[in-house]
């Protein structure tokens, strides 16, 4: 019934920039908060950015001002704005959004990821 939909993975050099999205389709009304992870081969899922309700942000330490996480206007896309990435940035990346549905319920739900690849 919830549908999240990444975009904007690929490949990229170093010191390069990529911008993921994550939008919701279907019953979703809105997206009130928005986390991105990533998985790195052999690696567990970590957090990478969080947007809370209200606005707030918060990130990894190994994000070292590089990124910046955003929700669109109309409250029905996730970003992330990736900058200089470096090749250990490269993993799956997943939005994970939590908001409520035409009918007035809330959901949490995750995006399908998103590859994204640094390398020369």
């Amino acid at each position: 019934q919830v549908q999240l939909v990444e975009s904007g993975g690929g490949l990229v050099q170093p010191g390069g920039s990529l911008r993921l999205s994550c939008a919701a389709s279907g019953s979703i009304f809105s997206i009130s908060a928005v986390g991105w992870y990533r998985q790195a081969p052999g690696k567990q899922r970590e957090l990478v950015a969080a947007f809370t309700s209200g606005g707030n942000t918060n990130y990894a330490d190994f994000v070292e001002g590089r990124f910046t996480i955003s929700r669109g206007n109309s409250k029905k896309t996730g970003y992330l704005q990736m900058n200089s990435l470096k090749p250990e940035d490269t993993a799956v990346y997943y939005c994970n959004a939590a908001g409520t549905y035409y009918s007035g319920r809330s959901f949490s739900n995750w995006g399908q990821g998103t590859l994204v690849t640094v390398s020369s």
